[in-house]
């Protein structure tokens, strides 16, 4: 699971250019299930299991990652860009960054601190007053290798430090992808349906085609999501630990998670010698939201790796977390597909 992670955290593939992500995640499972690819470019496999289930299970993770886009080229030949998902432009400003599908190196600047007025230094920056620059001469020089639409990443190492903890891009959502193969390679209990989508940092978008078109009785959403044990911050505002295990959501800005499901998590991680945890701030989302009203509603829970700097070029993971999330939704797979 690791190395899939890796290879998938080091792939460049933002909101309806998944392409090479796709192709990866393809490469390592098709000699372990069947597979189609949709219009929108949703990957939906299905794996044989032991047994037949009882109830059909959908288990989901997003391709995409955050990136910013190019909106025009300017006179001395550095970029203006917009977000392509929720970037804070703070993380981003002197950040390493490949621009287009030649990766062109380049770093994102804004303007110089002795320039900036008293209300500009006060106030966080917008991503319009920030730019990317590449080295180009001026435009006409420019134009010859970048157009508006041209994508630009971040340019992060995979990198394992400290006590089990992982840097890296985009482990929102590589880690629920290299999960997904993980368990697609391995032998199941029961039959089950995988779907890796797309355009989920714009709006949950692959996830509305994906479940329309494998219709479950219940999905498990395999995310990351934002940990805010940092000093200074207590109580609820945490939302959860590193090294705490795999984060159980009862409630975020897009889902209100099925209670059933919920409280049977924590008795299966009790009984099972599974570390988890609750997420303790009703903020963000994921796939859930599109997904659990779905057809004619559709029961869901969300599993996700508590991630620190989430959405910024150096996400840190505690690899045990990691592990902890691949044995809860082995557990849960089970249990509804048996319910």
């Amino acid at each position: 699971m690791f190395e899939n992670l890796k290879d998938l955290c080091l792939l460049c593939g933002t909101s309806g250019n998944e392409e090479k992500v796709r192709d990866y995640i393809i490469s390592e499972i098709k000699d372990f299930c069947e597979y189609s690819v949709d219009p929108l470019g949703n990957i939906i496999a299905f794996k044989k299991g032991k047994k037949t289930a009882a109830n059909k299970v959908m288990l989901d993770a997003h391709m995409d990652e955050v990136a910013l886009i190019v909106t025009s080229v300017q006179s001395d030949g550095t970029l203006t860009v917009d977000t392509v998902g929720g970037i804070d432009p703070s993380v981003v400003i002197g950040r390493q960054v490949l621009v287009g599908e030649n990766g062109l190196p380049a770093v994102v600047g804004s303007k110089a601190v002795h320039k900036l007025s008293k209300s500009e230094r006060e106030k966080k920056p917008e991503i319009s007053s920030l730019y990317v620059d590449f080295g180009a001469a001026d435009k006409e020089d420019a134009l010859k290798y970048v157009r508006p639409g041209d994508i630009v990443y971040f340019k992060s190492e995979y990198v394992e430090f400290g006590d089990n903890m992982i840097k890296a891009k985009a482990i929102d959502d590589r880690f629920g992808c290299a999960m997904l193969i993980e368990l697609i390679k391995s032998e199941l209990e029961y039959d089950a349906y995988f779907t890796f989508t797309v355009q989920e940092e714009v709006g949950l978008r692959g996830a509305k085609t994906a479940a329309f078109a494998v219709n479950p009785d219940f999905a498990i959403v395999c995310e990351t999501t934002t940990a805010s044990d940092i000093e200074g911050v207590s109580g609820s505002q945490t939302v959860c630990r590193l090294g705490e295990g795999a984060v159980i959501s009862f409630m975020d800005r897009s889902t209100v998670y099925d209670r059933e499901l919920f409280g049977a998590a924590f008795e299966l991680a009790e009984a099972n010698n599974i570390k988890c945890q609750t997420k303790t701030k009703i903020a963000g989302g994921n796939n859930s939201g599109a997904i659990h009203i779905s057809g004619n509603g559709v029961r869901t829970i969300a599993v996700s790796a508590p991630c620190r700097y989430l959405h910024s070029p150096s996400c840190v993971v505690n690899k045990k977390d990691l592990e902890s999330c691949f044995e809860m939704v082995k557990v849960l797979l089970e249990k509804m597909a048996a319910m």
